[in-house]
């Protein structure tokens, strides 16, 4: 019987990579906060790890016809959103460190969640090999 790592681990492989690709972006977000008119930018996580679910765990390409090159993308293909300040600042700013901070600790803590759920599935799948 085949075994197929993808079906195995799941949504789990693209949300991690989603992740970090989050956290790169509101740690620049963060390291900008004083940077005059910098907008603070973010990636709607949800509706990207839906998408890729929906395509079989795959982003769509953009290519129109079957024999072109998948296009590399800066930016992962993910589209970036601008984040909305509660507080307009005076400089044109819209960083927020207590609502990035905050962001990106939520993310943090759902990147080793899902981390631990992929290091427990591979721990099985070793159990599983060895016998014990």
């Amino acid at each position: 019987m085949p075994f197929n790592f993808d079906s195995y681990l799941g949504i789990n492989q693209q949300a991690l990579q989603l992740q970090s690709y989050r956290a790169q972006i509101l740690a620049s977000n963060l390291a900008n906060a004083d940077t005059p008119n910098y907008k603070a930018r973010d990636i709607d996580f949800r509706a990207v790890l839906s998408a890729a679910g929906g395509q079989g765990g795959k982003l769509p390409m953009l290519a129109t016809e079957p024999g072109h090159i998948e296009p590399q993308m800066e930016n992962g293909g993910y589209d970036l959103m601008y984040r909305n300040p509660y507080q307009p600042s005076l400089d044109g700013n819209t960083v927020e460190g207590q609502v990035e901070m905050s962001a990106y600790t939520d993310n943090a803590m759902r990147y080793l969640a899902t981390l631990r759920i992929l290091t427990g599935k591979l721990n099985t799948l070793r159990t599983a090999l060895k016998g014990q």
